[in-house]
């Protein structure tokens, strides 16, 4: 009987470690990493891009001071072991077919995310299509539309690991038609991965007028990726065959662009060759025996010594939501952009005032207590209804909420109206600030600002053209959510669109002024 009852406690014991239903309030600091059923719903829903993926070790503290301290348990336990491990969003841009989602997904197959026998299906499922170099892409392109077409649609994510960093990636569309997903991908971005391929003929129809290569890059500086990685695939295709003078070509050309697009060139990017398709130089060097020329590191180590600016986590919370759905409630979906969030805090939707409070918060699959800036996090909420919220909408502090106007001042750089349109007062286009997407009309010019002096002129100013630099009142159709650009960088920088092509890019100056909702 002895015997009995031991294995009988065992599995008891067992059946606990796996009860990944526990509720807020019993959870116990060693559970906190683990996955909740919520994550199950997710999946089904299908708004999860990352497939059979581990799940990676969460760091419900990470880097997260204020608030998080409050949770000794939590503390005692994770302290050591979570300052170590930082967090970066990603974003992979590039033209069109460049290899964005084949890079991506050769990232997670060779950081453990995906198996042998997954990848033995997507290699299927391509060769079925006659489209065998696709297969590392169907990691990242999940739906049917992208891989029969072979492009991404949606921002695809997922999430990997190096020894000092956790990161997200997000895989961007290439393709002109989906740049509005390419910008809500960058905007939630602290580093940019710009996919460049070497294939005779590729690089030159992304680079050249039109090329997405270019808009990427200027989109991406516009929103507040301030480093970039520039990595030269396909260097195995045949036509380039890890050429060294292929690819000098093409960082000569490069480097004066990225200049022009406001890059500091030695400081915040970095080039490098890799081949996406069978992974060469991703996570370790590439072999000399291959390519005999290039002494610097792989994309990992590339990636774990980018730097980034710190971001204040006793700051005023901040986080524009950019997808919400319903499960057990109402959760949200967003980046923190400042500030740091706990179970039990009570929060703000602006900008219809609702007052929330927050009951689980979920980092990529895993259950926390807090969190801090630079997560992306999907918060269950009470209060408020799915129905009552919208892209764009901001969860924020209820002590300083972010400022709800429907006109601003804004200081804007004109990169190329249509046509050489003029660009005047009744002026109308699409605004896209942090997660916002919004029809506005420029209602008053009243400064053009000089480029050498950086000083306002003194003359009146009713019309400028290409490359001027003017300070507007801007006005949108409805109420949206945005800060001085001097105060909340990532929440007070935009770009301005029409008929699918940047025309502005912008920063706010002043949101006092206009008449708050």
């Amino acid at each position: 009987m002895d015997m009995e009852e031991e294995i009988r406690a065992l599995q008891l014991d067992s059946s606990e470690d796996n009860d990944v239903t526990a509720s807020a309030e019993v959870l116990k600091p060693e559970e906190v990493g683990k996955p909740d059923k919520m994550e199950e719903d997710w999946r089904d829903e299908d708004h999860e891009v990352n497939v059979n993926s581990q799940p990676a070790q969460v760091e419900p503290k990470g880097t997260v001071e204020g608030k998080c301290q409050d949770i000794s348990a939590t503390e005692d336990i994770k302290d050591e072991e979570e300052v170590k491990k930082r967090h970066l969003n990603a974003v992979f841009i590039g033209h069109v077919d460049a290899g964005k989602s084949t890079i991506g997904g050769q990232i997670l197959f060779l950081s453990g995310q995906v198996d042998d026998r997954t990848i033995q299906k997507y290699e299927k499922e391509a060769k079925d299509k006659n489209r065998e170099s696709w297969y590392m892409a169907y990691i990242m392109d999940t739906n049917e539309e992208e891989r029969v077409k072979g492009i991404t649609v949606e921002v695809g994510r997922a999430h990997f690991e190096t020894e000092t960093t956790r990161f997200t990636i997000l895989d961007a569309p290439g393709h002109k038609s989906y740049v509005p997903n390419m910008i809500s991908g960058a905007s939630q971005a602290d580093i940019g991965v710009l996919v460049i391929s070497a294939r005779k003929g590729e690089f030159e129809t992304g680079y050249e007028k039109g090329g997405q290569t270019r808009e990427h890059v200027q989109l991406a500086k516009t929103l507040g990726v301030s480093k970039l990685l520039v990595v030269v695939n396909k260097m195995d295709d045949p036509t380039v065959n890890w050429s060294k003078d292929r690819y000098d070509e093409i960082e000569s050309k490069m480097t004066p662009f990225l200049k022009s697009s406001g890059y500091n060139v030695k400081k915040d990017v970095q080039f490098l060759p890799i081949s996406g398709l069978i992974g060469s130089n991703l996570m370790t060097r590439v072999d000399k025996n291959v390519c005999s020329w290039w002494n610097g590191p792989c994309l990992f180590e590339t990636l774990d010594a980018v730097e980034v600016p710190l971001r204040d986590p006793k700051g005023p919370f901040r986080m524009p939501i950019i997808d919400k759905f319903k499960d057990m409630g109402t959760v949200v979906m967003g980046k923190v952009e400042s500030g740091s969030v706990s179970e039990g805090d009570s929060l703000l939707v602006m900008p219809n005032k609702a007052q929330v409070k927050v009951l689980a918060i979920y980092i990529d699959e895993d259950k926390v207590r807090c969190a801090g800036p630079g997560e992306n996090l999907r918060i269950r909420l009470s209060g408020i209804e799915e129905d009552d919220i919208l892209s764009g909408f901001v969860l924020c502090s209820v002590v300083r909420p972010i400022a709800s106007v429907s006109e601003f001042v804004a200081q804007l750089q004109i990169l190329e109206l249509l046509d050489n349109a003029i660009f005047t007062a009744g002026y109308k286009a699409v605004l896209h600030i942090h997660a916002v997407v919004e029809e506005c009309e420029i209602v008053e010019l009243m400064q053009q600002i000089d480029p050498k002096t950086k000083k306002p002129m003194k003359k009146k100013v009713l019309f400028v053209k290409n490359g001027a630099v003017v300070v507007c009142r801007i006005q949108v159709n409805n109420v949206i959510c945005i800060e001085k650009f001097s105060d909340f960088a990532q929440l007070g920088r935009f770009t301005l669109r029409t008929e699918g092509k940047t025309v502005a890019v912008g920063k706010v100056t002043d949101v006092s002024s206009s008449p708050s909702a």
